[in-house]
């Protein structure tokens, strides 16, 4: 996919979605948190795409989709009437220009490493048979899923897919963190907290 129809894609779907829980109440302001997260993170996106830096804007905008589509399966926003939240990974990435590629390598490699001590990081906060407790789990798998899946992709070479997984998945566990269903062991720098 396109990082530009990456950060169309991610700003539609913020654009379709509402908060559901009541705003006066604790899942409210977290539902608040979490899509205003993922505006920001579109914003940083077109910023950087803006500027010519597809590297920054590819990582904002796959990022940004991890807290969107969190939001969405925690019940905190939903789509009405719509159906379910595209893919950001629909198609291959776009492959950016050999001049980008030093920096394309070192953030990927850095993403990879965040990823993985994110993984390393977490652990759910719920007990565990409880519906927030298996909510965390998937979350952990999620954020653990993304990290292989895009060891894979950078083995095969393809670092500009490798880079979105990796956001994706750290997305991910960053609003788990947030949104209290993963306590942190270590590494608190790593997460938005």
């Amino acid at each position: 996919m396109l990082i530009a129809a990456c950060g169309d894609l991610l700003s539609g779907e913020l654009d379709a979605t509402m908060i559901t829980p009541p705003d006066d109440t604790p899942l409210g302001a977290l539902a608040v948190t979490v899509k205003g997260m993922a505006r920001a993170y579109a914003d940083d996106g077109a910023t950087f795409f803006a500027d010519g830096d597809l590297v920054n804007a590819l990582a904002a905008f796959s990022y940004g989709s991890g807290w969107l589509h969190f939001g969405l399966a925690y019940g905190l926003i939903s789509r009405p009437g719509k159906k379910p939240a595209a893919c950001p990974f629909a198609g291959r990435a776009e492959i950016l220009p050999p001049s980008l590629a030093p920096k394309l390598d070192e953030k990927t490699r850095r993403y990879a490493r965040l990823l993985d001590t994110a993984c390393a990081s977490v652990v759910s906060a719920p007990e565990p048979e409880t519906a927030g407790g298996m909510f965390a789990r998937r979350v952990i798998l999620i954020g653990a899923f993304y990290a292989r899946g895009g060891h894979d992709i950078l083995i095969a070479g393809a670092e500009e897919e490798a880079l979105a997984r990796f956001s994706y998945g750290h997305g991910w566990l960053d609003a788990g963190v947030r949104a209290g269903l993963l306590v942190l062991t270590g590494n608190r720098e790593i997460f938005t907290i």
